[in-house]
């Protein structure tokens, strides 16, 4: 804005200012406010786009005006010295909450005044003589960057708005189940190749990949594994991760290979978080362990002795096991911090039951119709169905680098978009429009 301040010294410019403008109102101006008195906003379920897209929004433009107003009353009332204790306390925290929307709600609106300065001038300027066509190209620059500049802060403005996920933050427990499907060797297969994937994108985000239980099946496929991932956000990376993932080929090794034809299969991922604070009591007395020979890798001894543990949950029925370690106590307190995992994700479950749960969502039935994502190896393309992003080189994709993390930023912007949404339509039809009774 360095430019605007030296066009108000010049004699030149301080005529253009002096020009009529239209009246600006404010942060209402901004969003080009719907009003309260609007007809009620059906709610909407959000199409795949951008962050101006959804800025841009009739219900989000609602809701941010409701916010401010509601920002300012709090504000206000916050300057009354009668305040009981335990309402300032409360005001306070609502006032802190709204705070970062309030403030990236200011700069937006300076930066709209700005621009339209910028804009002014530069009409105002039209048609003058060739000496002024330097102050043009300044104007024509200062315009860019405060377009620019406004792009961001509406893009920073959605951000403030998304909600937060307080597991985000959390170490997973993953677990890759080989699909119940016909030809069950291409399953195994592919199981392999995605539990690959997964070590590969730990290497790439630079996590923690400890193998829990890994279960091998024939033709070097895979049954059942299960790691802990540990690192900064992965939970947040890797919650959409779960589900049916369905793959389409035509098999390199096994039985279903002499066949020659494309077949299809499908495997199943669990992600379970796994609070830094989780902390779930389990009476002994409520466990059954068990334990038996391993099956799995490790050595010509690792059949020797049972090191394999099984610990069941008997008021649930969720089992866990681990014989990765030839220790039977390191493979008990891998198992039970696998049975805290999935008990945590049953009682979260059960919260939430009626907004489909994500480990309700994540096991399924392992039918294909339930599938997230397919692989098709003969056209060389991975497809997610739930936004319809698609990407090419598939051999690319499965070693999980940037390709496995575009997709995953892809789904995360796409889910935090459609969490502020349902916020949205949920807060605007709680409340009674301007002149209506509450009932």
């Amino acid at each position: 804005m360095h430019i605007i301040r030296c066009f108000r010294v010049c004699s030149l410019c301080n005529a253009l200012i002096s020009r009529s403008r239209r009246p600006r109102d404010g942060w209402r101006t901004l969003l080009q406010q719907t009003s309260i008195k609007h007809p009620e906003v059906t709610p909407i379920r959000f199409t795949h786009g951008d962050s101006l897209d959804l800025y841009e929004n009739e219900s989000v433009q609602k809701y941010v005006n409701q916010l401010m107003e509601e920002y300012a009353d709090i504000s206000q009332k916050l300057q009354h010295a009668y305040l009981s204790e335990s309402d300032r306390k409360e005001f306070v925290s609502k006032h802190a909450e709204l705070l970062p929307v309030a403030n990236v709600f200011k700069k937006t609106e300076q930066a709209k005044k700005d621009l339209e300065e910028v804009l002014s001038l530069l009409q105002s300027t039209t048609g003058t003589k060739d000496e002024d066509e330097h102050l043009i190209q300044l104007l024509r620059e200062e315009e860019a960057q405060m377009t620019s500049r406004i792009l961001t802060l509406k893009k920073d403005l959605i951000k403030v708005l998304l909600p937060s996920d307080p597991l985000d933050s959390s170490d997973v427990v993953l677990e890759v189940v080989s699909g119940r499907t016909t030809g069950g060797d291409i399953c195994q297969q592919f199981t392999k190749e995605m539990f690959d994937m997964y070590q590969g994108f730990a290497i790439y985000k630079n996590w923690d990949f400890s193998l829990l239980n890994y279960t091998p099946a024939e033709y070097g496929g895979l049954h059942h594994a299960a790691v802990r991932i540990a690192g900064e956000s992965v939970y947040r990376h890797l919650k959409h991760e779960g589900g049916t993932h369905r793959v389409q080929r035509i098999p390199e090794v096994g039985l279903s290979s002499r066949m020659q034809r494309i077949h299809t299969g499908t495997m199943t991922v669990i992600v379970l978080p796994q609070p830094k604070d989780l902390n779930i009591h389990i009476d002994p007395k409520d466990l059954r362990v068990d334990t038996f020979r391993s099956r799995g890798a490790g050595g010509q001894s690792v059949n020797t002795t049972d090191s394999a543990v099984r610990i069941v949950h008997l008021p649930t029925g969720i089992t866990a096991e681990c014989q990765q370690s030839r220790s039977q106590l390191q493979n008990r307190e891998t198992a039970m911090q696998m049975l805290r995992a999935r008990l945590y994700q049953s009682m979260m479950g059960k919260e939430t039951e009626q907004r489909h749960t994500a480990r309700k969502q994540q096991v399924g039935t392992r039918s294909q119709s339930e599938r997230i994502r397919t692989y098709n190896f003969s056209q060389d393309r991975v497809t997610d169905h739930r936004t319809g992003y698609s990407t090419r080189d598939i051999k690319e994709f499965m070693k999980g680098g940037e390709e496995l993390d575009d997709l995953i930023a892809d789904l995360l912007e796409h889910a935090e978009r459609e969490a502020l949404l349902e916020i949205v339509n949920s807060r605007i039809l709680s409340q009674p429009e301007s002149g209506q009774s509450a009932d």
